[in-house]
C-alpha cells in the first residue's frame, strides 16, 4: 500500500538497503584484505631466515659477508653442498638420525595409542584421577629429570648407545596421549559396540576400527615426534660420546666447532637438515591441521 501511495518512499527505502548492503560488503572485503596482508606479513617474517639460509648456502665465498647483503647469488655455488657432505660423515649422521627417529616414532604411536584408548574407552575406578596425574607431569620441566635419568641409564650401561634416546618413546608421552584421547573420544561408541557384536576383541577394535579413523590425529603425532627427534640436540649430546654415533644435530654442532670459517658449507649442511622437516609438514599439512582442530573438541 505504501509502495503504491508513496512510490518515492519505497524507492528511498530500496536505495538505503542497497547502500547498507554495499557498505557491509565493502567492510567485509576490507576486513579480508587486512587479514590477508597480516598473514602475508607474518609469513614473510617467518620465511626470511629460511630464505637467507638457502641463499647463503649457494653463495660464493666473496659474497658471504658482502654489504649490503646479497640475497641472490652471482651464481649458484652447488659445490657447497658436496663439500659440506664430504667434510664430515653426514651420511653416517643421517643414518643414525633415521634409525633413532624411526624407532622412536614406532614406539610413540604404539604406546600413546594404547594408553589413549584406555583412557578414552576404558571404564575403571580412578580413571580421571590417573589421567589428571598423567597430564600434571607435563608441568615438570625435562631438565629436572635429566640427572636422575642419566644415573638410571648409566646403571643400566646404556651410555653411548641409542637406547636412552629410543626406549623412553615406548613409555607414552602425556602430550600425545592427550591429543589421541581427545580424538578417540570424538568417535561414537556405537562403532565399538558394533565391532564387539561381530566378535572383535578390544585389540581388534583399536587396530581395525579406531586407528583407521584416527589418521588425522596420528599424522599430528607423527609430525610432532619426527620433528622433535630429528632436531633433538640435548639428549644425544649427553648420552653419545662416540662420533660414529652422532645424529645430524650433534654432527652439525661438531662441524661448526671444527670448521668455523666455512660458513657456506655450514649453511649447506643446515639446509640439508631443515628441508626434510619442511617437506614432511607440507606433505601432511592437511591431516596435521585436521588432527589438531578435531582433537581440541573431543567430548565424552
Amino acid at each position: 500500500m505504501d509502495a503504491l501511495a508513496f512510490p518515492e518512499v519505497s524507492e528511498r527505502r530500496t536505495r538505503a538497503r542497497w547502500i547498507a548492503a554495499l557498505r557491509s560488503r565493502w567492510a567485509w572485503y576490507l576486513l579480508r584484505g587486512v587479514i590477508v596482508i597480516a598473514v602475508l606479513a607474518g609469513a614473510v617474517v617467518m620465511l626470511t631466515p629460511l630464505a637467507w639460509l638457502v641463499s647463503t648456502s649457494l653463495k660464493p665465498d666473496d659474497q658471504l659477508f658482502a654489504y649490503p647483503p646479497v640475497w641472490i647469488p652471482r651464481y649458484l655455488n652447488w659445490a657447497n653442498y658436496a663439500n659440506a657432505w664430504n667434510y664430515a660423515p653426514f651420511g653416517l649422521y643421517l643414518t643414525n638420525t633415521l634409525i633413532i627417529t624411526s624407532l622412536c616414532l614406532v614406539g610413540t604411536l604404539a604406546s600413546s595409542s594404547l594408553v589413549a584408548y584406555g583412557f578414552a574407552r576404558g571404564q575403571f575406578p580412578g580413571r580421571d584421577v590417573l589421567f589428571a596425574i598423567l597430564l600434571s607431569t607435563m608441568m615438570l620441566p625435562s631438565i629436572v629429570t635429566l640427572i636422575p635419568l642419566f644415573l638410571v641409564f648409566k646403571a643400566l650401561n646404556w651410555i653411548n648407545t641409542f637406547l636412552p634416546l629410543i626406549v623412553p618413546s615406548y613409555f607414552a608421552s602425556p602430550f600425545y596421549v592427550f591429543l589421541l584421547r581427545q580424538f578417540f573420544m570424538s568417535l561414537p561408541r556405537e562403532l565399538d559396540d558394533a565391532a564387539y557384536v561381530d566378535g572383535a576383541s578390544t585389540a581388534q577394535v583399536l587396530v581395525r576400527v579406531i586407528l583407521p579413523l584416527a589418521k588425522p590425529a596420528l599424522a599430528s603425532v607423527t609430525i610432532f615426534s619426527v620433528t622433535f627427534h630429528w632436531n633433538d640436540f640435548l639428549a644425544p649430546l649427553i648420552y653419545l660420546n662416540d662420533q660414529s654415533m652422532y645424529t645430524l644435530a650433534l654432527g652439525l654442532y661438531s662441524f661448526l666447532d671444527q670448521h668455523t670459517a666455512q660458513w657456506g658449507y655450514l649453511m649447506a649442511a643446515s639446509t640439508l637438515m631443515v628441508v626434510p622437516m619442511v617437506g614432511l609438514f607440507f606433505f601432511a599439512q592437511k591431516y596435521f591441521i585436521q588432527g589438531i582442530v578435531t582433537s581440541g573438541f573431543g567430548g565424552r
